[in-house]
């Protein structure tokens, strides 16, 4: 039996949940999945898994050994990527995920500086608004806008983003430009549901925050579609600054309230904790995180 083969099988069948799954992401087929896992509990002389037609459940000795198992796959993967050079050079494949509009419009253009000055690094970005799972994804790096939640991940502040309220010059024209959260009960709202909730925007910082009401006459789901209503005259918006700095930029919208605004979000890398840091990610964070700096305070 190949001890380290039958442990990567067993974390598999776990993370998957199910022993058909890993099977499919490994390429194995079931019978041989089934196998493996129950040679290694033979070896070891207890049960990890508890089987049903519905699920796989850990026994109270699965669930010390799957972390253990994990610990020895990692040193074994970062001794084969030593063995390898991929911590003596910069190079292998590197991947960075950020938020859709936020790595466009700045993660992009200094990773395509990077690969100039690395031309052994490949990157694979994956733009999305969905938080991935790094060791989940088998990502090396993510861009994170917000309050970070704890965990065992390192995380370098690279800036902050201003939550802003902004409406085109027609409908200020029309309804009047608020110069106090108040004013917005006055006013109808443009919602993006993925920063704001439709029934009530916050304002301010510590004791001056306020919470209030407003009527969104319509509620969507991207910053974008936001946007172009509010530029279109549908109401007030709030979106994050960057989402919005072309069009406030080109006039087509006008920002309001900006002493109101909440406290600003940061702006972090992050990344897996580990013994070894892959030259391929250090170099990349020697290289973003002063470009990164320089695009948000500029």
């Amino acid at each position: 039996m190949d001890r380290l083969d039958a442990m990567e099988v067993f974390v598999t069948a776990v993370e998957t949940g199910s022993l058909s799954a890993a099977g499919r992401q490994l390429g194995m087929p079931l019978p041989t999945i089934s196998r493996k896992i129950s040679e290694l509990e033979a070896h070891i002389k207890t049960r990890l898994l508890n089987r049903s037609t519905r699920q796989l459940t850990l026994t109270d000795a699965g669930q010390s050994y799957l972390a253990a198992c994990k610990q020895i796959l990692e040193a074994v993967q970062e001794a084969e990527s030593a063995a390898a050079g991929e911590y003596s050079a910069p190079r292998g494949q590197l991947v960075v995920t950020a938020p859709i509009v936020f790595g466009r419009l700045h993660v992009l253009p200094v990773t395509t500086d990077f690969l100039r000055a690395y031309p052994d690094v490949d990157v694979q970005l994956v733009l999305g608004d969905r938080s991935l799972d790094l060791l989940e994804e088998h990502i090396d790096l993510a861009v994170r806008i917000g309050v970070l939640a704890d965990s065992s991940h390192v995380a370098t502040r690279v800036g902050t983003i201003r939550q802003v309220v902004c409406a085109s010059p027609a409908y200020l024209a029309e309804h009047g430009t608020p110069n106090d959260p108040h004013d917005l009960t006055r006013h109808v709202c443009v919602t993006f549901a993925g920063l704001r909730q439709p029934v009530a925007w916050t304002f301010g910082t510590g004791r001056d925050k306020v919470s209030i009401p407003v009527h969104s006459r319509l509620v969507v789901n991207t910053a974008e579609a936001a946007i172009d209503a509010a530029i279109a005259g549908a109401g007030l918006t709030s979106v994050l600054s960057y989402q919005v700095e072309s069009a406030i930029q080109s006039g087509a919208l006008q920002i309001v309230l900006p002493d109101f605004e909440p406290a600003p979000l940061p702006v972090s890398l992050v990344y897996a904790g580990q013994r070894l840091l892959p030259q391929k990610l250090r170099a990349f964070l020697d290289f973003a995180i002063p470009r990164l700096r320089d695009r948000l305070t500029g």
